[in-house]
């Protein structure tokens, strides 16, 4: 099936495959795929007779290695009643706003996945990863079939001279609702001029989308895009995730035949029309080279 995805000025990509990881100052980025890395995820109709017993994404402090920095556990877990076909998980780390991590795993003939890494990290931070769960299913006579859920979690770590060293999910107390509050305050200050200036770089207005941050596209995995309803929904959100791996998660192509990762480059903006006619996602290179996804939403009518 067609995805009506393209992307503007954009040459055919290059295969890559490798395990990364960069040490920076006291914080580690790590972008993990598999030897066999998979360069494309499909989205298939969907199998209404396969589902997901369970799929996590969990993020957890686990240390202080010295007064400037600590540990960070990424776990992330999905599991089928049985093997399918291919069974592929993608998640994304982003620090502050900024894409830190990527995990990529996938296997033929596996109902189970696992990926666990640690990142070290330094200062008080707002930590959010999102998970793309994957399964592709083979029936006779070529017929293919797929299954997909999001997860999500976050962590807020407090690394404060004046008291010990905390972690929480969701705010409790006083102080936490304060870290939070200045936390938010301080990413979401910078996100929001950064996606202002790519959408005036387009000549796009925010009356006319509806904006997700790409760490909130889990929200709409039970909830539905404009004029559409939650089932077409979750065909549009397997078809952006193709578009995505292959235009941003695996490698972002630019217009002189060069390849730049996304690590360290600020988060992606969703743009999904009000109409229900098509979906954007714009985000920069590490270059500072716009890019704009464009993904046509099909006519369900």
């Amino acid at each position: 099936m067609k995805t009506g995805y393209k992307k503007e000025g954009m040459d055919v990509m290059k295969n890559i495959s490798y395990v990364l990881l960069i040490t920076l100052i006291l914080s580690i980025i790590i972008v993990n795929f598999d030897s066999k890395e998979q360069k494309v995820i499909k989205y298939f109709p969907f199998d209404e007779s396969k589902e997901f017993t369970e799929t996590s994404t969990n993020l957890k402090l686990l240390t202080e290695m010295d007064e400037d920095s600590y540990k960070i556990q990424w776990d992330i877990y999905s599991q089928l009643t049985e093997p399918v076909y291919l069974r592929q998980d993608i998640s994304l780390l982003f620090v502050d706003g900024k894409l830190k991590g990527i995990l990529n795993q996938w296997k033929e003939e596996a109902n189970a996945l696992t990926q666990k890494t640690v990142v070290n990290g330094e200062d008080s931070s707002h930590y959010e990863a999102i998970t793309f769960h994957h399964g592709e299913v083979h029936y006779p006579d070529d017929v293919i079939k797929s299954i997909q859920d999001m997860t999500y979690d976050e962590l807020y770590v407090i690394d404060s001279p004046h008291a010990p060293l905390e972690s929480f999910k969701e705010p409790v107390e006083k102080n936490e609702k304060e870290w939070e509050q200045t936390l938010d305050h301080a990413k979401n200050q910078t996100l929001n001029y950064y996606w202002n200036e790519l959408m005036n770089y387009y000549d796009l207005s925010a009356k006319d989308f509806l904006e997700i941050p790409l760490v909130n596209l889990w929200k709409y995995k039970n909830n539905s895009f404009p004029t559409l309803t939650n089932e077409q929904t979750r065909q549009v959100i397997g078809q952006l995730w193709e578009g995505l791996y292959k235009n941003y998660v695996t490698g972002i192509p630019s217009h002189n035949d060069h390849e730049f990762k996304a690590i360290n480059t600020y988060m992606p903006i969703i743009l999904v029309d009000h109409k229900g006619e098509f979906i954007f996602v714009l985000f920069k290179d590490p270059s500072g080279q716009h890019h704009r996804l464009i993904q046509r939403i099909p006519d369900f009518s």
